[in-house]
């Protein structure tokens, strides 16, 4: 629902196509999830980083009704918002800027190579999301570029039930929100299917606004190697009165696009643990500085990134070792930037030791970057853990 300064406000609610086949397990147990967001395979009770989860129940006990709004309650993470629905947001960790944090979605990178200002452009539904993993702190020896302060991953949900519902939100301004959403349980598979529209005039002058999104979500049982597929596309069409320059541009507007299509698997062979993907992103965004009128001032950029990444977890008397590799070619068309691309390549080791019990925990670890366009760099660490009490 969106808030708005109104003498009339109009609520319409249906869930009437509501068709409840089953209902998920609200039951959850924190101590026994294993957290997609640390390259090593580790209980969240036994992690030594400082993470935050914000689990299924959290989100549904929630006022927020987007990603957007959910992540400004998280304390050490600052959302600042234009506009309402999420319609443009940057996401800072811990003071540091939007360029400096990650977003991952079940572990696949979703940063857009133009700007950290389109990070929040992928917003899953919270519907979809199973829970999500927020490490406040450096975590570039992992995740390489554009984690310094920081990485956020949403985890979609993976089991479901097989339910239908559809939803309709009438308000003043002329909004309107339309969704229909869906899941089927088979006997060997599962799939998610989410359609959304929300449009509104606007509260104020050149506010107005229309948003799409689309997301899929499959998980196929083949034997013992699970495969999950994930493809969403998500479009924001927005009068961007006051967002950026001046409080006096009131003529502002803004289009952006942003999808992804990701393929992954977790598989065990003897003590080691391979968490394969594929993946493909994609961006697009056009401002124009008078609405209208792209002659006067028009930006247009189309990002693409195609990468393959695999992490590996192995089991030995001297602790757990982790390794990942992560292989990605980039492009950029803009009409001002204009056309470039570029090879990255990421690859990092950390081997975990556990002392005095297993109360004391150290991790060292190192990350080797490359760019095609700027050549390589290093980044060491340490993690150390003490536990005090359970």
């Amino acid at each position: 629902m969106i808030i708005m300064k109104s003498y009339f406000f109009i609520l319409f609610f249906l869930a009437g196509l509501g068709l409840m086949l089953g209902q998920e397990d609200q039951t959850e147990n924190l101590n026994e999830v294993i957290l997609n967001t640390d390259r090593i395979e580790l209980p969240f009770s036994e992690q030594s980083r400082t993470i935050q989860v914000i689990t299924k129940m959290d989100i549904q006990q929630s006022a927020a009704t987007n990603l957007t709004e959910l992540l400004q309650q998280v304390t050490g993470v600052d959302v600042r918002q234009r506009g309402v629905e999420g319609m443009q947001a940057d996401l800072y960790i811990r003071g540091g800027s939007f360029d400096q944090t990650l977003v991952l979605i079940d572990g696949i990178k979703t940063e857009n190579p133009q700007t950290g200002h389109h990070t929040m452009n992928m917003m899953i539904p919270l519907e979809n999301i199973e829970r999500i993993e927020i490490i406040k702190g450096p975590a570039a020896r992992i995740y390489g570029q554009n984690a310094f302060t920081g990485a956020i991953n949403i985890v979609t949900k993976k089991h479901v039930e097989t339910y239908i519902k559809g939803t309709a939100v009438l308000g003043s301004f002329d909004q309107q929100l339309y969704e229909i959403a869906g899941a089927v349980r088979l006997d060997h598979s599962s799939h998610q299917l989410l359609y959304s529209n929300v449009s509104s005039d606007g509260y104020r002058y050149n506010t107005d606004f229309k948003n799409q999104n689309v997301l899929l979500k499959s998980k196929f049982n083949t034997g013992s190697v699970p495969i999950d597929l994930i493809a969403t596309f998500m479009e924001r069409k927005f009068g961007a009165n006051g967002f950026y320059a001046s409080p006096n541009a009131k003529d502002q507007y803004e289009e952006t696009q942003a999808s992804i299509v990701g393929i992954s698997s977790v598989f065990t062979k003897n003590d080691f643990i391979f968490k394969p993907k594929l993946y493909w992103t994609r961006g697009q965004d056009m401002y124009e500085f008078v609405r209208g009128k792209p002659e006067i001032y028009r930006n247009h950029h189309i990002t693409n990134k195609a990468g393959a990444a695999v992490d590996m977890t192995y089991n030995s008397k001297l602790g757990i070792t982790g390794i990942g590799l992560d292989l990605a070619r980039v492009f950029i068309a803009s009409n001002n930037l204009g056309d470039h691309n570029r090879t990255m390549f990421t690859t990092f080791l950390e081997q975990r030791f556990a002392l005095a019990g297993n109360k004391l925990d150290i991790t060292p670890g190192i990350a080797f970057t490359y760019y095609s366009d700027f050549g390589s760099q290093t980044f060491p660490g340490i993690d150390l853990g003490y536990e005090l009490a359970k």
